[in-house]
């Protein structure tokens, strides 16, 4: 195991050479390897594992960088430190295109943690900790039973504490003829999900929602009615855990083009008829949405009217807002 994190440390040294110096040519990481390896671990016997990992690292770069981005959307990856950057590359790497059998979970996470540690600045753990968590939570959180070792109890921030991020989303339809269509986006974990983004300081739901999705996929929307709220709880890698609050709504748009904006996280966005949606990879919790949206436009069930109290600038539940109400 000493081995292999020296192993790490030693592909990390050589990912910062090589990703740091814009003249070196990128060819060349072999050769920069074998040389840190030669002068900082003479006789190492893992430099076949030490070539596989940095060659794989190389070859997934840009699938992940796209998801550092998505899982750290308020750090464009250039502005990442060079080592930190590295360090995320490998964590990743070992985290989602790793042997799980080889390399747990958990101990891809903890390795990239220990290399922030000892190489990184004074918020490099935090941070890509923070990134690694968000993105393990994402896949499910493989292996998370596994062990029998009693943990230390970590302290919770309570839940109704947390800070709370308001966003607006839609199961955005269009009729081309007597056909119907639903537009999706896909994200780099592989999903086909619904468009939606944050609110900005002081705008309505409704506003931000369509604002959003203009934004995200080119269309322009109306909003139906509305589908329901869902709320969770995400891992920020700087602010730590964070609620985030969206309001979904049933939209229509003309049937034009979905135009993706360039996006770290997402990678594609297109219209689907009713026959192709069962065939998609969807997230469990935006298929009700979808039923109660399908149900809605072939007249089996009616939508929730849009209430004024929405309007407000960064509002609570609907709950909340009909509790306002009364």
């Amino acid at each position: 195991m000493a081995n292999r994190h020296l192993a790490r440390s030693l592909v990390l040294q050589s990912l910062f050479e090589w990703d740091f110096d814009e003249n070196t040519d990128k060819r060349n990481l072999d050769s920069i390897l074998i040389r840190n390896a030669e002068e900082f671990a003479p006789g190492m016997s893992d430099l076949s594992f030490m070539n596989t990992l940095a060659k794989n690292i190389v070859d997934k770069q840009k699938d992940i960088d796209d998801i550092i981005v998505k899982a750290a959307p308020e750090w464009p990856i250039e502005k990442i430190s060079v080592i930190d950057r590295n360090i995320l590359r490998i964590g990743l790497f070992e985290l989602l295109f790793g042997e799980r059998n080889q390399v747990p979970a958990k101990v891809a996470i903890n390795e990239a943690v220990e290399l922030a540690k000892a190489f990184g600045g004074e918020n490099s753990s935090k941070f890509v900790n923070g990134v690694l968590g968000a993105v393990y939570k994402e896949i499910g959180e493989p292996g998370k039973d596994e062990g029998t070792k009693k943990k230390k109890k970590i302290e919770e921030i309570p839940y109704e504490k947390m800070p709370l991020k308001q966003l607006g989303g839609a199961v955005v339809y269009a009729k081309d003829g007597d056909t119907l269509h639903l537009a999706f986006v896909h994200d780099i974990f592989g999903h086909w999900t619904l468009s939606k983004g944050k609110l900005e300081a002081g705008e309505d739901v409704e506003s931000g929602t369509k604002r959003e999705i203009k934004e995200e996929i080119g269309l322009d929307i109306e909003l139906q009615a509305i589908l329901g709220e869902n709320e969770y709880v995400a891992n920020h890698p700087e602010e730590g855990k964070i609620r985030k609050h969206v309001t979904y709504f049933l939209a229509e748009s003309p049937f034009v083009p979905v135009v993706l904006e360039e996006s770290g996280g997402l990678d594609n966005a297109s219209w689907f008829t009713m026959d192709e949606i069962p065939t998609l990879n969807l997230y469990d919790d935006i298929i009700p949405l979808i039923t109660k949206a399908i149900n809605i436009l072939n007249g089996k069930e009616e939508g929730d009217p849009i209430k004024s109290t929405l309007r407000q600038a960064q509002g609570g539940s609907l709950q909340q807002a009909e509790e306002k109400e009364k």
